[in-house]
Parts: structure tokens; sequence; C-alpha cells
């Protein structure tokens, strides 16, 4: 099993920034793609940013420019830096990792970010 760990979420004003971590740790044989998604009240969850092992990304055309995805592999760790947040942006943000041969879906807790107008 593969366990989450997100932190950085918080209230922020717009315009703000913020940074969440997310790290994997357990029976970890191979991490493939690392992600964000969010679901903000009332809506579905949707992806937010994804990065593959070997380092391409993808984003959600509402935030490309604004946000960065990176991961730091020694440490099975994915990162979402968040720059020019607006409310819009107000949701629970959840890590995803898909891991092994069966690219199988781990999910963290969730972390609350809040943009203030």
């Amino acid at each position: 099993q593969v366990q989450l760990v997100e932190s950085g979420g918080g209230l922020v004003q717009a315009g703000g920034s913020l940074r969440l971590s997310c790290a994997a740790s357990g029976r970890i044989f191979s991490i493939n793609a690392m992600g964000w998604y969010r679901q903000a009240p009332g809506k579905q969850r949707d992806l937010v940013a994804v990065i593959s092992s070997g380092g391409r990304t993808n984003y959600a055309g509402s935030v490309k420019g604004r946000f960065t995805i990176s991961r730091d592999n020694a440490k099975n760790t994915v990162y979402l830096q968040m720059n020019s947040l607006n409310p819009d942006d107000t949701a629970v943000y959840y890590c995803n990792v898909k891991a092994g041969l069966a690219n199988k879906d781990y999910w963290g807790q969730g972390t609350q970010v809040t943009v203030s107008s």
C-alpha cells in the first residue's frame, strides 16, 4: 500500500501564492504519474496538473501560466506551486499517485485552499 500525506493548504488573499506538497510512503515499488486534482463545493473533482515519471507535465487550462507542478523522485514527493491565486481556485486539493505495474490510483486526504477576494 501507498500512503500520501499532503501539506501546504490554507487561506490566502487573491493574488497570493501557496505551495502544496504530497509525500508518498509505504510499499512503493514504482511511482508513475503524480498529480493534483481539486474539488469545489457542489462540483466534480477535476484535474489540475499531472507530471509523468519522466517529467512531462500537463495542466488544466484555467491554471496554465499560474501553477507549476514538480516532483522529487528521491523523496517520492510532488509539489504544486500556485501563484496569482483567485477565488475560483478555492477548493479541496487532492494528491494523486499512480503506482506499480497496474498503475493503481492512490489518493491523499485532501487539503483545503481558500482564496479570499
